[in-house]
């Protein structure tokens, strides 16, 4: 059974740094994570959960407002860029935080062309980030559920 958490601990590590290393999470992760404690196991995962819920939301106003063609409130579309830049910040989502940066400023310059590829690159961005979040968490079910201890990972 140690064999089996010490691989399971070892597997999250490398996972974790890859996905710093690819740019999918920020420092700003790294201290969400810390505030993750035994009276509150699966902080994360719920706060991470209800980003992707607001992102859920959010993407879908964005292309119901861009779907209005010759009339699209960039205002209604910048304001829901800039929600979303905000929540991605505050999990460490760097790079769907990285797009929102984009986005905003298609929408400042009304370019509608823009701000079509940028929802879709977002769209995107999230559901890949959503996946591997999902695997990390379940990684840290497993080792968990295997008797052992989730490890601090130092990025």
């Amino acid at each position: 059974m140690d064999t089996l958490v010490a691989q399971l601990q070892r597997q999250l590590r490398d996972y974790t740094i890859s996905l710093y290393h690819q740019g999918f999470l920020d420092d700003q992760f790294t201290e969400l994570k810390k505030l993750q404690d035994e009276c509150s196991p699966d902080f994360v995962a719920e706060v991470v959960s209800l980003f992707f819920e607001d992102c859920e939301k959010l993407i879908s106003n964005m292309a119901r407002a861009l779907d209005q063609t010759g009339n699209v409130d960039f205002k209604l579309v910048g304001s829901s860029v800039h929600q979303l830049k905000g929540s991605s910040s505050s999990v460490g989502a760097k790079r769907v935080k990285g797009l929102c940066i984009t986005f905003k400023e298609c929408c400042d310059s009304q370019n509608f062309g823009g701000c079509v590829r940028c929802l879709q690159q977002v769209d995107i961005e999230y559901k890949s980030l959503k996946a591997k979040l999902q695997d990390l968490f379940n990684l840290e079910q497993q080792i968990v559920q295997a008797g052992g201890r989730i490890p601090q990972v130092d990025i």
